[in-house]
């Protein structure tokens, strides 16, 4: 039983990894994608990590309060962008503050960040009803 903990553990946190070297790359790369991919994957994948960490924290938590949580951590540090106080402006105006706190709140990244939630909780339903039918 604690094998099985861990290694949930594990995946979660290698899904953690590896959506956000996608999401990295997506900001490195974005001149090489398609437009659409560009303007709105990163902030998706952005997203779809908060989900992956989240479950990893929470793992015997349901994978709804991990949509809840994410979606509602997501839109805060979003909404948090309205706030224009000095102090975290230069805490954005740093490559990891802008990566974590972003720069300008936008409403569209609402919509990106749900829907990136959503997908990476579709495939968490979707993996783990797969696994357990084996």
């Amino acid at each position: 039983m604690m094998k099985a903990f861990f290694k949930e553990r594990l995946i979660y946190f290698i899904a953690v990894n590896i959506t956000m070297a996608a999401g990295l790359a997506s900001r490195q790369y974005g001149e090489l994608l398609p437009d659409f991919v560009h303007e709105h994957f990163g902030d998706a994948l952005w997203a779809a990590m908060i989900y992956f960490g989240v479950r990893m924290i929470w793992i015997n938590r349901s994978k709804e309060l991990a949509l809840i949580v994410s979606l509602i951590f997501s839109w805060a540090i979003e909404c948090s962008q309205m706030i224009q106080i000095s102090w975290l402006n230069e805490v954005r105006s740093t490559v990891l503050g802008a990566l974590i706190l972003g720069r300008g709140f936008l409403v569209m990244d609402l919509l990106r960040y749900a829907v990136g939630i959503l997908c990476v909780y579709g495939m968490d339903r979707y993996f783990l009803r797969n696994k357990k039918a084996r």
